[in-house]
């Protein structure tokens, strides 16, 4: 864990008008290295995320045998070897640590135990680790069902096909079909139940899976086939991380200035069309250029009425957004936030509250109707987007003092410098 750091969120004396480049997508980045740790030949990662998360992602693989070289901060080298026990994989915070990297548990020699921050510990992980061990893997785990737990591999997984509720997290899918290809006979993932949040992710998942040659089905609705198979090294390219750019085009709406996300491409995995209308919604223009992706805003924010359960990471940002509109707003369908790093929606409403919005707490969302606001310190639970939240709604509103801006590092560790230098223009 990094030590608090306070910061006070400079406000914007100035629409802000720059291009940035942001780190490599989080979620990218994490599929490209485990599905690289069972690929035959090495791979590369262009423009990889560098930050606690994917360290963390990292640091398991290798303690599992994986040779991983970051020493490059713009190309990272995966050679991938036969997974070994026993070993340690600290998850830090990172759910993508400790949902991608049991399955791969199971087919290592020997055990692997998993723990991470004391946080991690209340998320949801109970559907994988039962699915797991319907699929041949031994695990030891508390009666809650989550950390910290003990995979008992023993080198191959039979596999077959596999019943979960995967409400709480798309990782749950996720994570089993990553490492389906090493297993015996693949895997048959069916979800039962309310519906699976962030399915933008779970595409992305099977996307990357294809582009290593990977056999998957995904035709029926809420089940996902994933044929055994030898996986090919190859060079990935990272996209920009479209969640971590939102707080930048946020500045854009509340400022009336222009943000351009520098290096997105043509063609992308991340729900770009989903924001797009989001932010024009809320009174954005969202472009796309050949300099990269650009979002203007007037200096007018519009109220929001929208489910955003394929966008749920970007609730955070939204909601700050909507503070500072012109008319109320409604959030809905991200109930499933509330197993995030915190309580999300509990954690906005407490400090959006405490600045002087209305906002009402629901039980898959936020009623947000905007009041004068003030500064105050607003906390951010070790939370990375809601230190992103509270820096929007600094923009326009003085004197909002996070109580820890390090948390940022989770994913973006240059973000208060980022952030200042978009604000003041130096």
């Amino acid at each position: 864990m990094t030590a608090h750091l306070p910061w006070t969120a400079p406000t914007a004396a100035q629409p802000v008008s720059t291009t940035v480049r942001l780190p490599g997508s989080k979620s990218m980045t994490a599929r490209a290295l485990v599905l690289s740790a069972i690929a035959v030949g090495p791979s590369t990662l262009a423009h990889p995320l560098r930050a606690r998360d994917t360290e963390m992602m990292a640091g398991g693989l290798r303690a599992m045998g994986v040779n991983v070289s970051t020493v490059d901060d713009d190309r990272w080298v995966v050679r991938p070897d036969t997974l070994q026990g026993p070993a340690h994989v600290d998850v830090g915070q990172a759910g993508t640590v400790m949902r991608f990297m049991p399955a791969l548990a199971g087919l290592a020699q020997g055990p692997v135990t998993f723990d991470g921050d004391p946080s991690v510990r209340q998320r949801p992980l109970r559907p994988l680790i039962d699915a797991l061990g319907s699929l041949g893997v031994s695990i030891d785990a508390p009666a809650t069902g989550s950390l910290p737990l003990t995979v008992r591999g023993t080198g191959r997984v039979a596999g077959g096909e596999v019943v979960l509720d995967a409400s709480a997290s798309s990782q749950l899918v996720s994570g089993l079909l990553l490492a389906a290809p090493s297993f015996d006979r693949g895997v048959v993932v069916r979800h039962v139940g309310p519906p699976v949040p962030s399915a933008p992710h779970v595409r992305m998942t099977v996307q990357m899976l294809r582009a290593v040659g990977a056999g998957v089905d995904d035709s029926a609705r809420d089940v996902w086939s994933v044929e055994p198979g030898k996986l090919t090294g190859r060079g990935w390219t990272i996209e920009p991380d479209l969640s971590g750019a939102m707080p930048f085009f946020a500045a854009a709406l509340v400022t009336g200035g222009s943000v351009t996300l520098l290096g997105w491409p043509r063609s992308s995995a991340q729900p770009v069309d989903r924001l797009r209308a989001l932010l024009d919604q809320m009174g954005g223009e969202v472009s796309l250029g050949t300099d990269g992706l650009t979002v203007r805003g007037t200096g007018v924010v519009h109220g929001l009425d929208a489910d955003l359960s394929e966008v749920g990471e970007m609730t955070p940002v939204l909601a700050a957004l909507a503070a500072l509109a012109d008319s109320p707003s409604s959030l809905r369908g991200v109930a499933h936030i509330r197993g995030h790093e915190t309580d999300r929606l509990a954690a906005l409403a407490r400090e959006l509250t405490a600045l002087g919005a209305k906002v009402t707490d629901t039980a898959d969302g936020l009623e947000i109707e905007p009041r004068p606001l003030t500064g105050g310190v607003f906390r951010t639970y070790e939370d990375h987007r809601m230190a992103h939240a509270a820096a929007v709604v600094g923009l326009a509103v003085p004197g909002v003092e996070l109580d820890d801006v390090a948390c940022t590092s989770k994913t973006m560790p240059d973000f208060p410098a980022l952030w200042s230098a978009m604000v003041t223009g130096k």
